[in-house]
């Protein structure tokens, strides 16, 4: 049990009211092959907000340079993941992109910012952005009405035809807008199953579990947590309520989604 304390800045307690970290302390499995995936980014949404992997306790916060379009799926992350800026991915040639590993959940409902819920692993994308490894999930939640009929990434493709292309039409083009060029995928963008996929989670798992107990240099992620045993940047919760409630209010402009994230924009394909 989760609750978020709703302000500028999204942090996450648990059942007794006490402040955790949304990237370290909410544990990867909700049960075998079950993943818990942090809500980011509701579907439909624009404004981009994000796990803040270098402030302490990982608020979910508005990041004021970047809109999105509108997301076609739930956006968010698997917690106790990390993409290693240190690794050089062998799939893609290149490292990772420093944050915990990126979720579409694919399910009929909108999930809610900062929601924690469990999902299926269905597949994942491979995708490269700017030189960076930035693999992408796909998921169900087990909640799904129709989370039974969905297994493997096959099933995606037969009950949801053409929907996986449009995921990576979305991938590929979301930061025209920006002056940016399209991104590249491995894999000539197609996506691999859910065994595939669940060995990349496991390989992201292993790269936080260094982080978070000093084997890698984070260089600047915040590691503070209270549930996480071995590691030595673990805190008692009174000691995490304090660094919060230390931490200075937000500026004015994080409290204000930009206009412009509500913009459309027509991409003029070649």
């Amino acid at each position: 049990n989760y609750s978020l304390n709703q302000d500028t800045l999204i942090f996450l307690k648990n059942e007794k009211g006490q402040y955790i970290s949304p990237f370290h302390d909410v544990p990867i499995y909700a049960d075998k092959d079950v993943f818990h995936m942090v809500v980011e980014v509701p579907r439909w949404s624009n404004a981009k907000t994000e796990i803040a992997t270098k402030d302490p306790f990982n608020p979910i916060k508005q990041d004021v340079k970047k809109g999105k379009p509108r997301c076609i799926w739930d956006y968010g992350a698997i917690p106790q993941t990390w993409e290693d800026p240190g690794h050089n991915d062998k799939h893609t040639g290149c490292c990772g992109d420093n944050d915990p590993i990126d979720v579409c959940e694919i399910g009929s409902k909108v999930c809610a910012r900062g929601e924690i819920i469990s999902v299926k692993v269905l597949g994942i994308l491979a995708m490269i952005d700017e030189g960076e490894t930035d693999w992408k999930v796909i998921a169900i939640n087990v909640d799904d009405p129709d989370a039974a009929n969905y297994n493997d990434i096959n099933d995606v493709k037969r009950l949801k035809p053409g929907y996986l292309e449009a995921t990576v039409d979305w991938f590929r083009r979301y930061k025209v807008p920006d002056g940016k060029p399209e991104n590249q995928f491995a894999f000539n963008a197609e996506f691999k199953d859910k065994d595939f996929a669940i060995n990349i989670i496991k390989s992201t798992h292993d790269h936080w579990r260094a982080l978070v107990t000093k084997k890698t240099d984070g260089k600047g992620i915040s590691c503070m947590n209270t549930t996480v045993f071995e590691s030595p940047f673990k805190c008692d919760p009174d000691a995490a309520k304090a660094i919060v409630d230390a931490l200075p209010p937000p500026c004015e402009s994080a409290c204000t989604v930009p206009t412009d994230v509500d913009k459309w924009f027509h991409h003029q394909k070649n």
